[in-house]
């Protein structure tokens, strides 16, 4: 076994803790970018078509750690035409992603409601499947005067 001096090890520590800021500081930023490459990952490349999906968020939230948000897709739930999944994403949060939800023609409609935390102003992107491989998306600008992930 090789003997580590005191200032040997110091430096070991203060290179890692530097290392690990570094990597928090990397992982923390998503980007627009970033939600549009979960969407491209959630449609399997396929360009989604805007509308038939409605959002509803307020316009400006006070508090970003609890906001309320209500979507629906207008599309059938048949046995042979159905909104299989839908995705939410937050463009500005730290990881854009926020919610998937899973229907079946049992379902009846394609509505869903939560809340959700936001760390700034950003854009709420939802974008939601079918079953014949249709793919719409929607989204909205949300306001928020004090962020949720600390902000």
């Amino acid at each position: 076994m090789q003997n580590i001096s005191r200032r040997t090890a110091l430096a070991f520590g203060a290179a890692g803790a530097a290392l690990s800021l570094v990597g928090f500081a990397k992982t923390a930023q998503a980007t627009p970018e970033t939600a549009a490459a979960d969407v491209a990952k959630f449609t399997g490349g396929k360009a989604p078509v805007a509308g038939k999906i409605s959002i509803e968020l307020p316009e400006i939230a006070e508090n970003g750690n609890t906001v309320p948000l209500a979507i629906s897709v207008d599309a059938p739930m048949t046995e042979d035409d159905y909104v299989t999944d839908v995705l939410v994403l937050a463009d500005g949060n730290p990881n854009p992603g926020v919610a998937t939800f899973h229907f079946t023609p049992l379902s009846g409609k394609a509505d869903a409601s939560t809340r959700i935390r936001l760390a700034t102003t950003q854009n709420i992107v939802v974008t939601a499947k079918t079953s014949k491989g249709a793919v719409y998306t929607a989204s909205k600008l949300v306001k928020v005067t004090i962020g949720g992930c600390g902000g």
